[in-house]
């Protein structure tokens, strides 16, 4: 794990950061429909789980920008190197969750196979399994397969500085023709503002053709 230290003075954002960490804390979060045809058929086409394929573009993604990468610590504000995703498993007997840690690879490959040995992995187990001392660049990353909602909202203390991005997406759905997926992207308004949260769609769009080319 690596960071570096946010000089305040030069930073971009400080004067809203400010307000948003010391006048009104709170969290900002966007739920939008994903177009993810082109996904879906790639994942069919080369045999690949649609699953592991979907996080890896929000993994590339997060990793795309500092302003997703941000953390609070000893009081100060750093960005991370690398942010990785945390899996959540699901095990329909006893409708209970393994948590599953998967670090980020650039390379689609290296991620894809990573990540799908972790998942088999956690469906070996029972444990919970969180860790969060040893897995402090770590995001939230779950799927809710059994709806397609409109909208999800998660809630955190106002008074905690909790940067790292906490990502939920749905069952997807089909309309004219095309496979929508319900997204929802949470961030602390103090790192990120409404810009922000939406840039995420628009550099999702970008990464799902480019792996689907």
């Amino acid at each position: 794990m690596h960071y570096t230290k946010i000089d305040m003075d030069d930073y971009y954002r400080k004067d809203v950061f400010r307000h948003f960490s010391e006048d009104c804390r709170c969290s900002v979060s966007i739920t939008n429909k994903v177009d993810v045809t082109e996904l879906y058929n790639f994942s069919k086409k080369t045999g690949t789980k649609f699953y592991i394929n979907f996080l890896y573009i929000l993994a590339k993604v997060l990793n795309s920008r500092d302003d997703y990468k941000l953390a609070w610590h000893e009081g100060e504000l750093i960005v991370y190197d690398k942010i990785h995703p945390t899996q959540y498993i699901f095990h329909d007997d006893t409708e209970t969750f393994t948590i599953a840690y998967t670090e980020y690879n650039e390379k689609y490959d290296v991620f894809y196979n990573n990540a799908l040995k972790d998942l088999l992995n956690a469906k070996e187990t029972r444990e919970y399994g969180l860790d969060l001392k040893n897995h402090p660049n770590w995001f939230d990353a779950s799927y809710i397969p059994w709806i397609s909602y409109e909208s999800l909202h998660i809630e955190l203390p106002d008074g905690h500085l909790y940067f790292n991005p906490i990502i939920n997406w749905g069952k997807f759905k089909e309309s004219e023709s095309r496979l929508w997926m319900p997204v929802t992207v949470r961030l602390n308004h103090a790192a990120a503002d409404g810009y922000l949260v939406a840039l995420v769609y628009k550099l999702m769009e970008k990464e799902i053709n480019l792996l689907c080319k």
